[in-house]
């Protein structure tokens, strides 16, 4: 069975993540539906360079851009997409984390 990814939605009904990801360029766009594709094929299998496991895990596009987005797997073989970001730094800025870790409570108690 293959997974299926699904995009954060909040109380406004955006979709941050997806409009993250819809405001970069062609060719990192590219790289990340390629990822997302390996991920719903993989699953919780794909592992490094992909993903690597923060507070939440965190798909990593490995290009001059450092995109990274971050996601959590839930029962019935799903991914929330929480977060993504343009990483600037060799450590990853707790206030990301942070804002992922809000979504995943906002998307909790809505559930």
């Amino acid at each position: 069975m293959i997974w299926k990814i699904i995009h954060y939605e909040n109380v406004q009904k955006k979709k941050p993540t997806f409009e993250f990801i819809q405001s970069l360029d062609p060719r990192t766009k590219s790289k990340i539906i390629e990822l997302m594709d390996l991920l719903e094929e993989f699953g919780i299998q794909l592992g490094l360079p992909h993903t690597k496991k923060v507070a939440c895990t965190k798909l990593r596009i490995l290009n001059p851009e450092n995109v990274r987005i971050f996601y959590v797997t839930v029962i019935g073989k799903r991914f929330i997409l929480l977060h993504g970001f343009v990483k600037k730094k060799q450590k990853t800025d707790r206030r990301e984390i942070k804002i992922a870790e809000d979504r995943l409570t906002d998307y909790l108690n809505r559930s």
